[in-house]
């Protein structure tokens, strides 16, 4: 009996070590640090000058006054400069006719840039790479891009690769939300990761005369980024910031906010990206949504309480107060207290969508300008890269020497479907990495944001119509 109770605690003793052991790797495993990232810098002979973007305008001979006039002042009020890249077909005047190739010599450009640069910045070789997240929204060839990348880098036989398409703008968080929960899954404790963000406009450049499918030219162009992730408690040193939580609201249910944004072709057969009058309602209750459930998980309780208290008080005191006749909708509306969201969070790194964007969650989140300045930057600077644009508005804020040790990073971004997704960091050490900005970060802010549209074409602000809006 005696050694049959010293076998069976010998035996429990093993089961529980066992077991902890196990809950040691899977918090270890959960882990996800951002290590290095990357933002592509395409050559100069690319960029967009406001000589070049009336020029692509005014060759598009299918475009009547109205239409022409409508993209000028989209042009004018869209808060871009002259130092943007767009495709070299689009700049050889080869718009209308784009080639296989064209799309595939981006994306090796893009990959020559980014891909290579984080690479050596982190000292990673390329057979140090266990997964790789790759999302490129509007051209999936075959082999896939994430092979493409694959073949070119000489990545190990066993690498684990996700090719991404079709997910917008909103695709930047989602491929890092995939890697860091691929790195949960595998067996072993310590896994580098690649997440690869970019969008291809070579092919997808909009030649028809359709407005809600003309704004994308306007705002989108060439761009792309490339972040190392890995689970190595023992990295993060070494590590730039730690991810806290990812949130992600799909709202695609319903049927506005799925048509909001949609890849279609025209009344004429030309394929382009339809931009709904519905897409900024769309946009609010998404970005409500995730905001409901990032706040409970990334502010302090006393700002949860608060706002509780305030909400319930407010209501009361407003329907109190009110006249029989006032709408009940509207005193809902108004007896809203908005939450703090600068008590947990230190910078805010919103996606550039557009000015209209940028604007919309300065208010909603009761940001200053100061909060909002490197999204502003950044889409005068690079204009709207999709996806990737997130990474250029951390960049900014890295160039900025902004980022220190222990502050809080909030990233928002938006995409077709429709979607909102915030990822919550923490800075592990300070950062000071001028990246793809070091060559014009000490121009910026200037002291006047300088609009070289405005001189050449500010004369159509007297024309009726929308500019600027909602672009993702």
């Amino acid at each position: 009996m005696e050694v049959l109770a010293v076998v069976t605690a010998l035996l429990l003793a093993h089961t529980l070590a066992y077991v902890a052991w196990q809950a040691v790797c899977r918090r270890r495993r959960s882990r996800c640090y951002l290590l290095e990232y990357a933002c592509h810098r395409p050559s100069d002979d690319r960029k967009v000058t406001t000589e070049m973007a009336g020029a692509v305008i005014e060759r598009n001979k299918r475009l009547g006054i109205s239409e022409y006039k409508f993209l000028l002042k989209v042009i004018v009020n869209s808060g871009i400069g002259e130092h943007t890249y767009c495709p070299r077909n689009v700049l050889q005047g080869r718009e209308e006719t784009p080639t296989h190739a064209d799309a595939l010599d981006e994306m090796d450009d893009f990959f020559s840039g980014a891909v290579a640069d984080v690479l050596s910045k982190a000292g990673v070789a390329a057979r140090d790479v266990d997964l790789v997240v790759l999302n490129v929204g509007s051209f999936s060839p075959e082999p896939s891009l994430v092979s493409r990348l694959v073949h070119r880098f000489g990545f190990r036989e066993d690498v684990v690769a996700y090719n991404l398409s079709g997910m917008g703008c909103s695709a930047g968080l989602i491929a890092v939300d995939l890697a860091r929960n691929a790195m949960a899954t595998r067996t072993s404790t310590s896994t580098m990761a690649l997440v690869v963000t970019s969008e291809s406009c070579a092919p997808n450049w909009y030649v028809g005369t359709d407005k809600s499918m003309m704004l994308g030219n306007c705002l989108f162009r060439c761009g792309g980024a490339a972040a190392l992730l890995t689970n190595e408690p023992a990295l993060r040193r070494r590590a730039k910031m730690e991810l806290r939580c990812l949130v992600r609201a799909n709202i695609a249910a319903s049927d506005d906010a799925h048509a909001a944004a949609v890849h279609r072709e025209d009344a004429d057969g030309r394929l382009g990206v339809s931009l709904s009058k519905a897409l900024p309602k769309a946009a609010v209750r998404a970005f409500t949504d995730n905001l409901q459930r990032l706040a409970p998980r990334v502010l302090p309780a006393g700002e949860l309480a608060r706002f509780a208290v305030r909400h319930l008080l407010l209501r009361k005191l407003l329907f109190r107060r009110s006249k029989p006749t006032t709408n009940k909708a509207q005193a809902q509306a108004q007896a809203q207290p908005k939450i703090d969201f600068k008590t947990g969070v230190d910078h805010f790194c919103l996606h550039p969508g557009g000015t209209a964007v940028i604007e919309a969650v300065r208010k909603s989140l009761g940001l200053t300008e100061h909060d909002v300045e490197p999204a502003r930057m950044t889409l005068h600077r690079w204009g709207n890269t999709s996806a990737s644009s997130l990474w250029y508005v951390l960049g900014y804020m890295e160039a900025k020497r902004r980022l220190k040790r222990g502050d809080r990073v909030l990233m928002v971004t938006f995409g077709s479907g429709f979607k909102c997704n915030s990822a919550y960091w923490e800075v592990c050490r300070d950062l000071a990495d001028a990246g793809a900005w070091d060559d014009c970060i000490h121009q910026y802010p200037p002291e006047t944001l300088v609009n070289p549209y405005m001189d050449k074409f500010g004369w159509v602000n007297d024309v009726q119509g929308q500019g600027g809006g909602f672009v993702f």
